[in-house]
């Protein structure tokens, strides 16, 4: 960054003035006054107009923090906007070997170029900056992974009430956990996507049908087959807690919200009994139930449309998995295959 001039910490321009009582994604102590309330706007146009889950938000701002304090270090005073915007790709991959050299990996590194990339943007269209050097900067490579997915055979024992009857829990529990793991496997839903669902919605009895909020507050309705709805059904005879119509349809062992970690640990005291291998989590239920559509014949746009997935791309590497029952589709069907 040759030739920056950064202003000293007694400028009023540089001395940070955070809201009181601000949630922790808002605070950015790192950055000058300008700055930072540039950083505060892009954080709340990320939720009000891009819908971005807390989640990210809260990972986009620490992201955001650790950027600046390293810039306040490289620049040897807190970053203005006029500092931002001169940043430069040399910068940028100086950050990202600094990170990694802290053990970040490069997922992670990935979604901290995302988020910089994301508010360098938000600078430019406000007339405050330049994205370029950010957009120049080479993403970190991801080692090419395929998802795991289980056996038919393995899948629908995990999603078996009887699989966990050794276990000295109440049945309406077991029922709950099978229940949830069947609406992963049987509907392909992200793990957030079924513990979402209120009991208005809950797919049950005739109503086969269930509509679910995915990734970016995107709406999809996925079928939900006799099985999984009957699963359902017995949790809900079985739950002894009042269920409100607008609150959650799963709920823990004190009625409130269920958390995520339960179903997870649910998985994990199954593996060994089962017998099934580490790679067998409750995401890996979503993976086989991609993966043994496409085995069977599935299309691959309808396959995304029920995964919820923005990109085809993103599901097309279910392919690989099955790539034999693809070569043989191929060999079947183009008319310049070669035919036995």
């Amino acid at each position: 960054m040759t030739g920056m001039k950064v202003q000293h910490d007694d400028d009023s321009k540089t001395t940070a003035a955070e809201p009181e009582n601000a949630p922790p994604h808002l605070v950015f102590p790192q950055a000058s006054r300008d700055l930072a309330k540039e950083a505060r706007r892009w954080m709340l146009h990320l939720a009000s107009q891009r819908r971005v889950s807390p989640h990210t938000l809260d990972a986009y701002g620490r992201d955001l923090r650790q950027f600046l304090t390293f810039l306040t270090g490289h620049l040897g005073a807190r970053p203005d906007l006029a500092a931002f915007a001169a940043v430069l790709p040399a910068d940028i991959r100086a950050f990202m070997a600094h990170r990694r050299s802290s053990g970040v990996e490069s997922r992670s590194l990935m979604r901290m170029l995302a988020g910089l990339r994301s508010f360098a943007r938000h600078l430019e269209r406000e007339g405050l900056g330049k994205a370029s050097a950010f957009a120049a900067a080479r993403s970190p490579k991801l080692p090419r992974s395929l998802p795991k997915a289980l056996r038919a055979d393995e899948a629908r024992d995990l999603t078996r009430v009887d699989s966990r009857e050794g276990e000295n829990r109440p049945a309406w529990i077991l029922a709950r956990d099978a229940a949830v793991l069947g609406l992963l496997y049987g509907a392909g839903l992200r793990i957030s996507e079924a513990l979402g669902v209120s009991r208005r919605d809950a797919p049950c009895g005739p109503q086969d049908a269930l509509t679910v909020v995915g990734k970016g507050g995107k709406m999809r309705t996925v079928p939900v087959i006799g099985p999984v709805r009957q699963a359902i059904d017995l949790y809900l005879e079985l739950c002894p807690y009042p269920l409100k119509a607008e609150g959650p349809l799963f709920v823990g062992a004190r009625g409130g919200p269920l958390s995520p970690r339960i179903i997870q640990l649910a998985v994990e005291s199954m593996r060994g009994a089962l017998g099934l291998p580490a790679t067998a989590t409750p995401h890996a239920l979503r993976h086989s139930f991609a993966t043994h559509l496409l085995a069977r014949g599935g299309d691959l746009r309808s396959i995304q449309e029920l995964l919820g997935h923005a990109s085809l791309s993103t599901t097309q590497v279910y392919t690989a998995i099955d790539g034999a029952r693809l070569l043989q589709a191929y060999n079947s069907a183009h008319p310049r295959a070669r035919r036995a």
